[in-house]
């Protein structure tokens, strides 16, 4: 039985663009889905005739296949093929690379045309306050470009590739053997073109034949806010250029964030060390405080103790994906700063000090004896 037309299944005239393709096939997706037609025993059937009208209207090359030839053309269920919407030909796509033993196509694809170019990585390294508030950084990377003087097609000025005679432009070659089982297909990218599917018979003098040149390529990175050393970043499409023509692949970049001389970062909190004398720390002070938003000042009351925290709501790093909506808090910490060396002076109010609590301390004394004991020793 012959599938109905891929235009009429989406509900799509012929000349509907990609993004109008996409938006049908959503609508009718929900329209169809069996979950949603629970009472209709023709519902499974009918979302997969939709999902398949879609593989094929939304692959630029199938298409084109599509219009210009059928069903035929894209190996759908015209071709005689009884499984090609899936089940056995899922597996037979996993042992035959999509070619049915028998003969049949049982729903696999198979690769032609110019092959997509490779991903690539790099390592940004970026501001702390870009990482916390985001930001565009740029990134500069070597990899394949499209050349130029040939336009990517890998031929000279003039010329042009032409089909290649071994696989007659389909980029794949078909052999057939008999076997126990019957009749055995098997496919496999042509040798002669490398699966593009033409040959340059005059190559391009700037790349020889291949369509790209390897240079540097910049890039502006849009860096969002609440990002952290380790997180990585995609650019779909900013990748190596394939060969001939072939579709980029992606860039991927690893983001390592530069430290910040006095802030450091806690999941969204920021944690602030604040150091206090002794005096300080026992009688309370107002201390300068660095945020990202300039220094503030903070009351340090009296008696604070080493460890304390003091938080400051909402001035920590934004949640990323949360539109900078959500902050985390700044905590300061309280680190009480004890003299190593001390005045004749500073050592005498402190022995009062000591006195009036009635804290026993090492004697005076005793003091000068271990100095000067450590001195001939």
């Amino acid at each position: 039985m012959r599938m109905a037309d891929f235009y009429d299944i989406l509900g799509v005239p012929r000349g509907a663009s990609a993004d109008e393709v996409k938006r049908a096939y959503r609508k009718r997706a929900r329209e169809l889905h069996p979950d949603a037609n629970p009472d209709d025993p023709a519902a499974e059937d009918k979302f997969k005739e939709l999902s398949r009208a879609y593989e094929v209207l939304s692959d630029p090359q199938q298409r084109a296949n599509y219009d210009r030839f059928g069903e035929a053309g894209v190996g759908g269920a015209a071709s005689g093929d009884p499984f090609s919407g899936g089940g056995l030909g899922d597996i037979f796509e996993a042992f035959f690379g999509g070619n049915s033993p028998f003969g049949g196509g049982f729903g696999g694809r198979t690769q032609s045309g110019p092959p997509r170019g490779q991903d690539i990585e790099t390592i940004a390294d970026i501001s702390f306050e870009n990482a916390v508030f985001g930001g565009t950084v740029p990134v500069s990377v070597k990899t394949a470009l499209r050349c130029d003087d040939c336009g990517g097609t890998g031929a000279a000025a003039g010329t042009k590739p032409v089909m290649c005679v071994d696989c007659e432009g389909s980029g794949q070659v078909r052999r057939v053997r008999q076997s126990l089982l019957g009749q055995m297909v098997t496919s496999s990218p042509c040798q002669r073109c490398g699966g593009v599917g033409q040959v340059v018979a005059t190559p391009c003098g700037t790349c020889r034949g291949d369509g790209r040149i390897i240079d540097n390529a910049s890039y502006q990175i849009d860096v969002p806010a609440g990002v952290d050393t380790g997180a990585t970043l995609r650019l779909t499409g900013r990748g190596a250029v394939g060969p001939r023509g072939g579709s980029q692949g992606d860039l991927y970049v690893h983001v390592r964030v530069t430290p910040h001389p006095t802030l450091q970062r806690d999941d969204y909190d920021l944690v602030y060390v604040l150091g206090l004398g002794i005096a300080q720390a026992a009688l309370g002070t107002t201390a300068s405080i660095d945020t990202l938003e300039g220094a503030e000042e903070l009351a340090v009351p009296a008696g604070t103790q080493h460890g304390q925290e003091f938080t400051l709501r909402g001035r920590g790093v934004p949640h990323l994906n949360g539109g900078g909506r959500r902050r985390g808090d700044l905590r300061v910490i309280a680190r009480i700063d004890v003299p190593t060396k001390l005045t004749d002076d500073e050592a005498k109010l402190l022995r009062q000090f000591a006195e009036l609590r009635g804290d026993a301390v090492a004697s005076a004394d005793k003091g000068l004896k271990s100095r000067i004991k450590s001195a001939f020793s």
